[in-house]
């Protein structure tokens, strides 16, 4: 039997700014061993940052926020108290705390913390030839790359997509869509060409040869794309603006939605420019469909990343592995933007 200790590490956002300004460590932190029914509280190995989390950090007032809250939303472990059927003591998981019950303070639980709390549903047994360290980035990435394909483009196989971006959502969309039956054009720097090919791309873009919506429009596929999934949430809407050459008049745009890279009026001219291009077709907008994604959490979702996982048709993809006290040192590399995969926090330092 696992002894449970009497309190635990957190790194907490405690207020808004970049991750330096905004993080503070608890270390005396209560561990949230009291379950209610189809509970389980998991040992963490290993937690993964995504933008969102600093992207929030940086904009999202206190009161909003629900702050102070626990650090991120991905991590993986072993199940080491339960009150679950599915999840008994001594399974590994992987998981995914959806912001709303990061915000809640009767839930009051983070990723980035020694010991969480988690509902039987947001949990996913990790298959036996994976690490827990792999495993810990897979579920919101996983999540909202299969929301971008099936829930709002509805690929179907035989279609063909173009992917925007070898991010993590974007490698997971390729694998993903592959998974599904689909031809895949993808772009990324060429740098990470061989990533990008290694995920199920059957065709390469180099964004940084030439801007991506000329090569689309010299070279379209034909037919022309069942969908175009800009995994990089970008304000620039060109590739958009200049759709109906190589996107099919029923097919749909769809988007991750990022943010501004400027600041002050630079940013408001950003904002100002991507409205513009959405703008309705009566104005002079684009005839071709736009959604974008806010990732809502299935059970049956994590299931099925998991089953993939399992018979090898979705392979996580770690850029680079930080102890926990090197936390502020893992934000620097993601908010680089040139991750080649998930960045990772190892919190159990025997894992592996």
């Amino acid at each position: 039997m696992t002894t449970i200790p009497s309190s635990q590490l957190l790194w907490c956002v405690v207020r808004r700014g970049t991750p330096a300004k905004a993080l503070e460590v608890d270390g005396n932190a209560a561990i949230p061993s009291d379950l209610s029914e189809d509970q389980v509280l998991v040992k963490v190995d290993a937690a993964a940052l995504n933008p969102l989390g600093f992207k929030f950090m940086a904009i999202a007032p206190n009161w909003f926020a629900g702050r102070p809250h626990v650090a991120e939303n991905d991590f993986a472990g072993t199940v080491i108290a339960s009150k679950s059927a599915k999840h008994p003591v001594g399974k590994r998981v992987f998981g995914y705390l959806p912001l709303e019950l990061q915000k809640s303070k009767k839930s009051d639980q983070g990723a980035l913390a020694q010991y969480v709390r988690a509902g039987s549903e947001h949990v996913a047994r990790v298959p036996d030839h994976i690490s827990t360290i792999d495993a810990a980035g897979v579920a919101l990435t996983g999540e909202t790359a299969y929301q971008l394909l099936v829930q709002l483009a509805q690929v179907e196989a035989g279609q063909t997509l173009f992917i925007n971006g070898g991010s993590s959502v974007g490698i997971a969309c390729c694998q993903i869509a592959k998974a599904l039956g689909c031809t895949v054009w993808a772009s990324a720097s060429g740098a990470n060409k061989d990533l990008v090919m290694q995920c199920g791309a059957d065709v390469f873009l180099d964004y940084t040869q030439r801007p991506l919506h000329e090569q689309l429009k010299a070279n379209p596929p034909q037919p022309k794309f069942h969908a175009i999934i800009d995994a990089v949430g970008l304000m620039d809407q060109k590739i958009y603006i200049h759709s109906p050459a190589y996107l099919q008049p029923t097919g749909v745009f769809v988007s991750c939605m990022g943010g501004p890279k400027g600041s002050g009026l630079a940013a408001v001219r950003e904002v100002l420019g991507f409205i513009w291009a959405r703008r309705p077709v009566f104005l002079g907008g684009v005839n071709r469909r736009w959604k974008s994604v806010y990732t809502i959490h299935r059970e049956e979702e994590l299931l099925q990343l998991a089953q993939w996982m399992e018979e090898g048709k979705l392979k996580p993809v770690v850029d680079s592995v930080f102890e926990y006290d090197d936390v502020l040192k893992a934000y620097e590399k993601l908010m680089g933007g040139h991750a080649k995969g998930k960045v990772t926090i190892r919190i159990n330092p025997q894992a592996s």
